[in-house]
């Protein structure tokens, strides 16, 4: 019995370790080394993000990043657009970016990012897919002030392409525009084209400014007709700025009959 002791004394930290050993080894067997990936994940836990945090992080960046190509691919389809409907129509001119607009003022003016370092002139043409949009009132070194012909207190001579029919159009808020005829019986009908016309000294002739969407030529004093815009004055991005070849003028060339207004193009 004293043998037994003396040796447990002396090897029973060695017998434990075997044994410690053993167990360790056996449970390896057993779990394919589980229990040490168990324990490195117990030991690192601390220093990563649990696993629903770093799904929701990559979830966000993924999403981030397809909104962001979507709105590259839609910028770009957008500027294509104009750059072909310049191309089409051989209107030469600086390609601006819409960089402001008041949500008080959101139909009667707009800034752009070019200006006089661009040489953009007040007065310059300002049109956009589709047709004219109005036209250039203030410029600073580097954006641009555009008065709308949306604007209620915008006034452009115009003329029915089909007919030659002329009068103005007046803003109003909207996207679409009244259409007043010189004429007391006017050659026009829904469908037809209007574009500026040849005694407006604000614009060249010929621009396509909208369609006749319908007539009242019952109408005092004078026959109307509702005018939709040709260009997306809601949702413009881009415009187009031209040179005008004609000099500003505070107001259009009208007949004496022809009311009119503070500020008209």
């Amino acid at each position: 019995m004293y043998s037994l002791r003396r040796w447990w004394g002396q090897y029973a930290l060695k017998a434990g370790m075997v044994g410690l050993l053993l167990s360790l080894a056996w449970g390896i067997r057993q779990t394919n080394a589980g229990i040490f990936l168990e324990l490195y994940g117990i030991l690192s836990r601390p220093f990563q993000g649990t696993p629903d945090q770093v799904d929701m992080l990559e979830t966000a960046q993924s999403r981030e990043l397809q909104q962001r190509v979507v709105e590259l691919e839609s910028e770009n389809r957008r500027l294509q657009e104009l750059l072909d409907y310049r191309e089409n129509t051989s209107q030469a001119g600086v390609v601006a970016p819409v960089i402001g607009r008041s949500s008080d003022h959101w139909w009667q003016q707009l800034t752009v990012a070019k200006g006089s370092r661009d040489g953009v002139s007040v007065g310059d043409v300002v049109s956009g897919t589709g047709g004219l949009v109005g036209r250039i009132v203030q410029v600073t070194p580097n954006t641009s002030r555009v008065l709308l012909i949306s604007d209620p207190s915008s006034q452009v001579g115009v003329t029915i392409s089909r007919s030659r029919s002329m009068g103005y159009i007046r803003g109003q808020s909207e996207s679409r525009v009244v259409m007043e005829f010189f004429d007391k019986v006017p050659e026009v009908q829904a469908g037809d084209a209007v574009s500026t016309s040849s005694l407006s000294q604000l614009f060249p002739p010929g621009l396509p400014v909208g369609v006749v969407e319908s007539v009242n030529l019952n109408r005092s004093p004078a026959p109307e007709a509702v005018i939709e815009l040709t260009s997306p004055i809601s949702r413009l991005e881009w415009v187009i700025i031209t040179p005008n070849s004609r000099m500003p003028m505070p107001e259009d060339v009208m007949p004496d009959d022809a009311p009119s207004s503070n500020e008209s193009q």
